[in-house]
């Protein structure tokens, strides 16, 4: 287990060190940033380092063999209602535990909290149930991602432009830390008690089609919901005088998010329980083994977000709303477009989706091409959001063509790269984008003056959907690499028939 948590450590701190040293430039050239400030985003980094690598640990022992056991059992019952019931159970007790959805419903005032929270976990449920019964009856993702996303374009047009960049987001924030493991672990576990060919293909898309349900609830709340336009909250960058008052303020916000982490866990941890009493899925090891890694994961999650809220979301706000001011406010673009590359490997739960991608492909798919797929697509996400702060273009320009193309795509690539591809974008927009990037984009949009809610809100939506196009393009070239591996092998194949032929053709002495 040690020699497993150093690797883990070394993982995470490739992952933070870029941002960290992206923004020690930054704040030492054109965005200097108060000491106070800087000490409690370098004393959130080394909480990122410490809380991601005891979450990537704690996740592989124990979120992902239950899920994957959970997602085999179900089926096994032979009662489609008490599946259809547990697996929306399922989707609304892990979507309340998500710290993503605290996050954004704190920055939403005008909606009450627990709508808002309740609103999205109904949305989670209920596409939760329609991804399973997906994939036990073989339904063709892509029809459903067609049918779905030609609904949500056409019921926004109803909906008043401040809840639309909203309704995308809460899409986003919803598959973070704690969903995306569990979603995905049940998903290849529902695939496997299949056997056919196309199940490893079908093991991927719960993650999408979860990120569905959020953005058709939340526009539905637009046209129902009469508490006023929605407002923001805005960031406020504490005065720091000295290093305890940087202690102070992470020992004040730590048992805060220690109790968060605890009401989101608590439920997932009582289900699986539950399912253990009833099924007696797994041995007495197992469970040991299970109950040790929920530690790890609590301990690693309550780490990572005192870090993320306390430390990185005032510089994120700093650094935005500086270099808006810098009189070269153009440089938003590049910067923004720089940080997004290297944020996204600091999401835990990319290292997630990226592990289990190699793994259920063998390897024809690595962790690296997929990484760097992602940092491609979120950071020329970032950069489209840089673009809508400076110009205030309606987020509409951006979101039709670029999930029209994505959706095209999906005609062309692999079934399996459909759900991968889709399954990253819920992935990526995890809780550096809702404590880093929409900070950032907020403090920018402040400073030039533009509407928060309708230009700066809408980057968690940006970098939902630029992987799409990414993955997918990276399903085209393996197409092209396997079809060439194919036609090669062909070549040899029908090189040594000939050299066969040739041989019994020589006579015999």
């Amino acid at each position: 287990m040690n020699k497993i948590l150093k690797e883990k450590l070394s993982e995470a701190l490739s992952s933070v060190l870029p941002i960290t040293l992206i923004v020690l430039v930054l704040s030492a050239t054109v965005a200097p940033m108060p000491v106070g400030t800087l000490a409690l985003f370098l004393t959130g980094a080394v909480m990122l380092i410490a809380g991601m690598a005891l979450f990537s640990l704690g996740t592989d022992v124990s979120m992902t063999p239950m899920g994957e056991g959970i997602g085999a059992q179900l089926p096994k019952t032979k009662n489609l209602g008490v599946v259809i019931g547990l697996t929306l159970l399922i989707g609304v007790l892990i979507t309340i535990a998500e710290p993503d959805l605290q996050v954004l419903a704190g920055q939403v005032p005008s909606i009450p909290n627990a709508v808002l929270i309740w609103t999205v976990a109904g949305g989670v449920g209920l596409f939760f149930v329609l991804a399973m019964l997906r994939t036990l009856f073989r339904i063709r993702l892509s029809l459903l991602l067609f049918v779905f996303y030609i609904g949500v374009f056409t019921l926004s047009a109803f909906v008043p432009n401040e809840f639309v960049s909203v309704a995308f987001d809460s899409g986003g924030v919803t598959t973070g830390p704690i969903t995306v493991p569990f979603i995905m672990s049940l998903g290849i576990g529902l695939a496997s008690i299949r056997g056919d060919r196309d199940a490893q293909d079908d093991s991927f898309g719960l993650v999408a089609l979860c990120s569905i349900g959020p953005i058709l609830a939340v526009l539905l709340l637009g046209i129902f919901f009469r508490g006023g336009n929605p407002s923001y909250t805005r960031v406020t960058v504490p005065d720091i005088q000295d290093t305890r008052q940087v202690a102070q303020i992470f020992l004040h916000g730590l048992p805060e998010y220690i109790r968060e982490v605890c009401s989101a866990l608590l439920p997932i941890i009582v289900f699986c329980a539950v399912f253990q009493l009833v099924f007696r899925r797994f041995h007495r090891l197992q469970m040991e083994k299970i109950g040790v890694g929920f530690g790890y994961t609590f301990i690693g999650l309550a780490l990572f977000l005192t870090g993320v809220n306390v430390g990185f979301m005032p510089a994120g706000h700093f650094l935005g709303r500086q270099l808006a001011l810098s009189g070269h406010s153009w440089i938003l673009l590049p910067l923004g477009m720089l940080i997004g590359y290297f944020l996204v490997t600091v999401e835990p739960a990319v290292h997630v989706l990226n592990r289990q991608v190699e793994a259920i492909t063998k390897g024809s798919v690595s962790q690296r091409a997929m990484m760097l797929s992602l940092s491609i697509g979120v950071a020329c996400s970032v950069g489209l959001a840089m673009l809508r702060v400076l110009t205030g273009i309606s987020i509409y320009w951006l979101l039709i063509p670029g999930y029209t193309l994505a959706l095209l795509l999906t005609l062309f690539v692999p079934r399996m790269f459909t759900g991968i591809g889709f399954d990253s974008g819920g992935v990526a927009s995890g809780p550096m984008t809702t404590t880093f990037l929409l900070p950032f984009s907020m403090g920018a949009c402040e400073a030039l003056g533009g509407n928060v809610l309708t230009d700066a809100f809408g980057v968690v939506a940006m970098v939902a959907m630029t992987p799409l196009l990414t993955i997918q393009a990276l399903g085209v070239l393996y197409k092209r690499k396997q079809r060439r591996a194919e036609t090669a092998e062909m070549a040899v194949g029908a090189g040594e028939d000939e050299i066969i032929v040739l041989e019994e053709g020589v006579p015999h002495e």
